[in-house]
C-alpha cells in the first residue's frame, strides 16, 4: 500500500502544478496526519484550495478525494502505535462526540462490508468450512476475541474444530503439524497485523488446506494468501479496533454453516440443551 501511493506520487511529480506540488511533499512528508484531513484543511495546511486538493487525488489515479483519504488511512493504520491512535481520536473528537462518532462509523463499516462482498465468495468459504475434515482457527491479539467466538459456535456444528490458541511460534505450528488439502483455516487479522497470524496462513497455504481470510484490505499481508478472501472494513483510528464488521461477517458465516448442516445442528442442540437443563447450566428463572 505504501509503495504504490509513493510511487504515484513520485512518478507524477514533475507534471503536477506547483499547488499539488505542495500537497504531494506534504503528503510524503507527513502521510500520518494528511490521513485525517479534510480536503479543506488540508487545502488550508498547504495553501491551497479544497479544488486543488480535489484535483491532485484524481491526477493520482483516485476516484475522488475520499478515496485518496482511504490509501492514506490503510497505510496509516498498519503502522499506528496505540499512543498515536489516542492522539488521533482527541484530535478529532470531543468527550460528548465519541457515541455517536463510533457508533455512525461502525454503522458505515457494515453497511459498506455487505454492499462489497461479494456473495459467491462468502458461500465458497461456507462450503470451505462445513466440507473440511477439520477447521483450524487463528487470531492474535484482538482478534482473538473473534476467533474465540467462531470455535465457540462452530463447534456446536462441527465435529473437528481447532482454536490455535497460543502466542508460542513453535507451538502454533506444532498444532498445525498435521494440517493438509483436506483441512481448512480460518484467518482474523487486521492492523496492526500479527506477524504470527501471517506465518500460520502461510504454512497452512504451503500445506495445500483451504485458507478463510477475514481482513480488512487486498493490501493485508494475510490477503495473498487466501483461497477465499473476505474482507469487512474496520475503518477508525482509535486506541481499539472496530471489529464491529468482521464480527458481522462471522455471525454470517455461523448462521449459513448451521443451515447447510441442519439435519445434525439440530440433534446436536437437542442434546445440549438437555445436559445444559440436567446439569444446571444457565439460571432457571421462575414464573411467580
Amino acid at each position: 500500500m505504501k509503495s504504490n501511493l509513493i510511487s504515484a506520487i513520485t512518478e507524477r511529480m514533475p507534471t503536477l502544478s506547483k499547488g499539488q506540488k505542495r500537497i504531494a511533499r506534504f503528503i510524503l512528508e507527513h502521510y500520518d496526519s494528511a490521513a485525517f484531513m479534510t480536503a479543506n484543511k488540508l487545502g488550508r495546511e498547504v495553501q491551497v484550495s479544497e479544488s486543488t486538493v480535489v484535483r491532485f487525488a484524481t491526477e493520482l489515479g483516485y476516484d475522488g478525494y475520499p478515496r485518496l483519504q482511504k490509501a492514506m488511512q490503510e497505510l496509516v493504520r498498519s503502522k499506528l502505535t496505540s499512543l498515536q491512535r489516542m492522539e488521533i481520536t482527541r484530535s478529532r473528537m470531543r468527550d460528548d462526540e465519541v457515541l455517536d462518532n463510533i457508533m455512525a462509523c461502525d454503522i458505515a463499516n457494515v453497511r459498506q462490508t455487505l454492499d462489497e462482498m461479494p456473495r459467491e465468495v462468502f458461500n465458497a468459504a461456507v462450503d470451505a468450512i462445513v466440507n473440511a475434515r477439520r477447521v483450524y482457527i487463528f487470531g492474535a491479539g484482538s482478534c482473538r476475541a473473534l476467533a474465540n467466538f467462531i470455535a465457540y459456535y462452530l463447534k456446536m456444528l462441527l465435529v473437528d474444530i481447532h482454536l490455535i490458541y497460543t502466542s508460542s511460534e513453535t507451538e502454533i505450528f506444532e498444532e498445525m503439524l498435521h494440517i493438509d488439502e483436506r483441512d481448512a483455516i480460518i484467518g482474523v487479522s487486521f492492523p496492526r497485523y500479527s506477524s504470527k497470524a501471517v506465518k500460520a496462513m502461510h504454512f497452512a497455504h504451503s500445506r495445500g488446506a483451504k485458507v478463510i481470510a477475514i481482513t480488512d484490505t487486498p493490501a493485508s499481508p494475510i490477503a495473498e494468501l487466501a483461497s477465499y478472501l473476505l474482507l469487512a472494513h474496520s475503518d477508525m483510528a482509535t486506541v481499539v479496533d472496530s471489529l464491529v464488521a468482521p464480527l458481522s461477517v462471522i455471525n454470517a458465516l455461523i448462521v449459513a454453516a448451521s443451515l447447510r448442516k441442519m439435519d445434525s445442528v439440530t440433534q446436536t442442540l437437542t442434546e445440549l440443551e438437555e445436559l445444559w437443563d440436567q446439569y444446571d447450566v444457565y439460571q432457571k428463572y421462575s414464573e411467580d
